[in-house]
């Protein structure tokens, strides 16, 4: 695992780069990730405009800043993203707000799905590859102390009650999801990782 895991960092990202291979990309007329269609393009483009959106309006809480910024230890945020995943979209802004407020606690880095098969395949969700997912790496022991992903609980249960009653993922349910994180403002995520961050520090190794 630690190979890895070691392997898909060497091939990372900062933020800003992935931001400006999307980018790239979409000039392109292009998204990331194996497969291409006028769908995922289109789906890039949407989330273009989310992530410009939510850069500008994303606010992290005190208290929050405040338990990444008393963390014993250094970590790496390893997130599994493509361009085109909404979840991604909304969710990574967040991460790397937190990220820059920890006072260089947490390095975040992404890497592409589907240029990461290995690594993607030991971070199922329900036998799926649902992304986002991020990968809690301690810098100085080196290994993974935890994983998150691909979306809030309050967010996973929209969809999971969803398809129950319907049986079907369809475009109803995917504006639904996007008024969710609209009303939640971060909140969510941000409390469901430091709530992490907070377990691997008390109990550590």
């Amino acid at each position: 695992m630690k190979s890895i895991v070691a392997k898909a960092l060497f091939h990372s990202y900062s933020y800003t780069e992935y931001r400006k291979l999307v980018t790239d990309l979409l000039s392109e007329g292009k998204s990331t990730g194996d497969e291409q269609s006028e769908d995922l393009t289109r789906y890039t483009s949407l989330n273009e405009a989310r992530m410009n959106r939510l850069e500008k309006t994303i606010k992290i809480s005190e208290a929050v800043t405040t338990k990444l910024q008393n963390l014993d230890n250094h970590y790496i945020w390893l997130v599994i993203s493509e361009g085109w995943c909404g979840d991604a979209a909304q969710i990574l802004p967040i991460i790397d707000k937190m990220a820059h407020e920890s006072n260089k606690k947490i390095d975040l880095r992404i890497v592409l799905r589907d240029q990461n098969d290995d690594l993607m395949n030991n971070y199922l969700t329900n036998g799926g590859r649902a992304i986002p997912k991020v990968i809690v790496i301690c810098k100085e022991a080196g290994i993974v102390r935890a994983d998150w992903g691909p979306r809030p609980k309050g967010a996973t249960e929209l969809m999971t009650n969803y398809k129950k009653e319907f049986g079907v993922i369809d475009e109803k349910i995917k504006t639904d999801l996007q008024l969710w994180y609209l009303a939640d403002k971060g909140v969510s995520v941000q409390e469901e990782l430091v709530d992490i961050m907070e377990n691997i520090k008390y109990n550590r190794l």
